[in-house]
């Protein structure tokens, strides 16, 4: 044919093609969503197959597996009981809470580990919802002032990174404030900056019995069908002071991702939440999809986008895997 141009060449080798391969994907990149609760065992969970909520003895157990595999940071997610759960969600600021204790735990155990908190109020409060509840609306001011001592209890702990999840307004200039007047400008805020309604939190909310007693999420979480909201968002977040920006859910949303990482300086996390990794993990367990090849794809397509890093309840498996 004559053609001087042949894209293929490229492509020819499993040599050549790592060399002009344009992202690549490594284990620091990844951050581990790990559950726990305040029971001695450990339970494995029915809506995320090879997922398991774990004790304090369990989650430093599996920590150390991790970080032998090279995973450098984890983000911990409690269940609370019932019986700790109120409308004005007092067990989030617990200092002898379970959180605290696992940060302690694992700063003493791994500390090098760098060791990431939820901050929200959805796992402690009696109404389910990411803040309080007041007549039938979540008010965003009052979340705030909780939220704020949430995260200065977890950096009195030995936090590495404080999240908040919960799309409040206004939340990342209050709760850098709060840590700077306490000492503890060195805490990073990875913000929830992009946090969508959405469906595929399922088994998330199923694990720790987090799913709002009414109503849903609508009026605090960003609507699935807006990109520039998250823009807006991502700016507003950079100018209070957050140090790392997440958008969540990670697949749905690879344009979001995008977007987001061409309208900021700071470092991008998506979440590859548990309905993506359900589909996943249901669909190799069916013997329909190669589990390694098509999750490893689907994380490099969220680092493509432009992720940074990831959080993904297949870390170690990526991991071992890479």
């Amino acid at each position: 044919m004559g053609l001087p141009i042949r894209p293929r060449r490229n492509r020819k080798s499993a040599a050549v093609r790592g060399l002009v391969r344009e992202t690549r994907v490594n284990r620091e990149q990844l951050i581990y969503p790990v559950f726990i609760h305040d029971d001695d065992g450990d339970t494995p969970l029915a809506s995320l197959p090879g997922v398991t909520r774990w004790g304090l003895k369990g989650l430093l157990a599996e920590a150390g597996r991790a970080h032998k595999l090279g995973i450098n940071a984890m983000v911990l997610f409690p269940k609370v009981p019932d019986g700790s759960k109120s409308a004005t969600a007092e067990e989030a600021c617990n200092p002898d809470g379970l959180v605290p204790r696992a940060i302690k735990a694992l700063k003493d155990k791994l500390p090098e580990l760098c060791v990431i908190t939820d901050v929200a109020l959805d796992p402690y409060n009696s109404d389910g919802h990411d803040g309080l509840v007041r007549d039938g609306k979540v008010v965003n001011d009052e979340t705030v002032e909780i939220l704020c001592q949430q995260a200065l209890m977890h950096a009195r702990a030995g936090a590495d990174i404080v999240a908040p999840s919960d799309m409040m307004d206004g939340r990342v200039a209050a709760i850098r404030g709060a840590l700077d007047d306490e000492g503890f400008s060195e805490v990073s805020i990875l913000a929830y900056t992009a946090k969508y309604a959405s469906a595929f939190y399922g088994p998330f909310r199923g694990a720790l019995d987090s799913a709002p007693k009414s109503g849903d999420k609508k009026t605090y979480q960003m609507d699935p069908a807006n990109i520039r909201e998250a823009v807006r968002e991502a700016q507003l977040d950079e100018a209070e002071g957050a140090d790392m920006l997440m958008v969540k859910p990670a697949g749905p949303y690879l344009d979001v991702i995008s977007a987001v990482r061409a309208n900021t300086t700071l470092p991008v996390a998506a979440y590859q939440v548990s309905g993506e990794y359900l589909m996943l993990k249901a669909a190799a367990q069916s013997g329909w999809l190669d589990e390694k090849a098509c999750v490893l794809e689907s994380v490099t397509s969220i680092v493509r986008a432009g992720a940074d890093m990831v959080l993904t309840y297949y870390a170690p498996q990526i991991a071992e895997w890479l």
